[in-house]
């Protein structure tokens, strides 16, 4: 049962992760500002992907533990 439990755990974290950067990216990069000849708020723009790298980082890390400890509960 733990075995589903922990998988089922890191896929909806890494679905809400994808989602999390997905809408910060749009957010960012879509049709507003700086980009697209519209500046009105470019002081005001701020660059998501170090924020996003961060997040994904710890990510990376509890999947991994995650995953080591799914395959050491298979044993």
């Amino acid at each position: 049962m733990l075995n589903k439990g922990i998988v089922i755990a890191l896929l909806l974290l890494s679905g809400f992760i994808i989602y999390i950067n997905a809408a910060s990216l749009f957010e960012a990069y879509g049709s507003g500002p700086p980009y697209f000849s519209r500046t009105t708020n470019m002081d005001k723009w701020v660059n998501p992907l170090p924020t996003l790298a961060v997040l994904d980082i710890i990510f990376v890390i509890i999947a991994w533990l995650g995953a080591r400890k799914f395959i050491k509960s298979k044993r």
